[in-house]
């Protein structure tokens, strides 16, 4: 029972930070209704993805090391709350903030549970 907890603890960050990233990705498939040239649409979609690579290679980081992982997730989270403080609804931020939070807190718990475990 333990070590499927475990496994489940382990793995879920990791498959939330996944999905997270291909829920951001979809905000970037409005770059198609804009623009009718292909450079200017291929230059959009690289700019509208540009949180999703943040967010790939904060996922690639947690993976390695969950600990730092987790506090960037987090980090990020604070991030789009401080860069559009304002400017949206609270559900907006839960939607955006939230899941990285949640994020970086089972990457960090994971982090810590393995260390103790290997103790």
């Amino acid at each position: 029972m333990e070590k499927i907890v475990y496994k489940l603890l382990h793995w879920s960050p990791r498959l939330l930070a996944v999905l997270f990233a291909i829920f951001i990705s979809l905000f970037a498939l409005d770059v198609f209704s804009e623009y009718k040239e292909i450079p200017k649409i291929l230059l959009a979609l690289l700019i509208h993805l540009v949180p999703t690579f943040i967010l790939l290679a904060t996922l690639f980081i947690a993976w390695k090391w969950g600990h730092i992982g987790g506090f960037i997730f987090i980090a990020l989270g604070l991030l789009y709350m401080i860069m559009f403080c304002g400017k949206g609804s609270a559900l907006t931020f839960i939607i955006i903030s939230g899941p990285s939070f949640l994020i970086g807190l089972l990457f960090i718990i994971d982090y810590y549970v393995k260390k103790r475990m290997s103790l």
